[in-house]
């Protein structure tokens, strides 16, 4: 769950769209990936365009099959100029500027 929850924030924080996969089911001939559990997903910025949840598209939980989501960039440019959240927009450089001291 933590890597869920990290990519949800991301895609929030960022304005981008996220995507997470894990591999699936057995290989019994690999060494250390004999057996898998994971689920996949596709995160949104979760802003008022955007599906409530953030959620674009997920799979069951440790069920091998393929998940396809529609991504709208369209959306996406039009949320980072008029959306509510503005982090690309609202940041601060002066505060993270770096100065070099000279002699």
């Amino acid at each position: 769950m933590r890597v869920r929850y990290c990519a949800q924030a991301r895609a929030v924080e960022n304005q981008v769209y996220t995507v997470i996969s894990g591999t699936v089911g057995n290989l019994p001939e690999t060494e250390n990936m004999d057996v898998q559990y994971a689920q996949s997903a596709i995160f949104a910025p979760s802003d008022f365009e955007f599906a409530r949840d953030g959620i674009v598209g997920e799979t069951h939980a440790n069920v091998e099959m393929v998940l396809i989501g529609d991504v709208d960039l369209e959306i996406l440019r039009r949320q980072r100029q008029s959306g509510t959240v503005k982090q690309l927009k609202d940041r601060r450089p002066d505060i993270y500027r770096v100065e070099y001291l000279r002699d």
